[in-house]
């Protein structure tokens, strides 16, 4: 028997107001109480030179840095050094299909002389040769 014959039914409905509140809510939260950190940046103190600028060779190339702390990063990207055959494959990746890309060496005032032979030896490895440092102005 049915007894609703001339009511139709009703379809229930989803209210998805209160959710996008709930929702709204959290994110502002989350977006509150992230904190952001810039870990590609490393802070260098570039040795000084009196020289010219140098002529900037065909291609893009690859800006390596290290600090005083033997923190290296490749093109602003912070890379752990292990070995130089892993750096190499670092370099080689950043190079992106370069055959002898440039490699900008950024060495901190106080950085060792191994972290610089590190990277150069890494270069050699990924069979890149051309190597050049950059340094500041001695008039800065």
């Amino acid at each position: 028997m049915n007894f609703r014959r001339g009511q139709s039914r009703d379809e229930p409905e989803i209210n998805l107001i209160p959710m996008i509140d709930v929702l709204l809510v959290i994110l502002i939260f989350l977006m509150v109480t992230t904190s952001y950190s810039n870990f590609a940046h490393l802070q260098i103190n570039l040795p000084q030179a009196a020289g010219d600028e140098g002529v900037s060779a065909a291609g893009k190339p690859i800006n390596v840095a290290v600090d005083a702390s033997e923190h290296y990063a490749v093109n602003s990207v912070r890379t752990a050094f292990k070995n130089p055959a892993d750096f190499s494959e670092v370099l080689r990746k950043a190079a992106a299909g370069q055959d002898d890309p440039t490699i900008i060496i950024n060495a901190d005032g106080k950085a060792t002389h191994q972290s610089v032979i590190n990277i150069m030896e890494a270069a050699r490895v990924a069979g890149f040769g051309r190597i050049t440092f950059t340094t500041q102005n001695q008039n800065k």
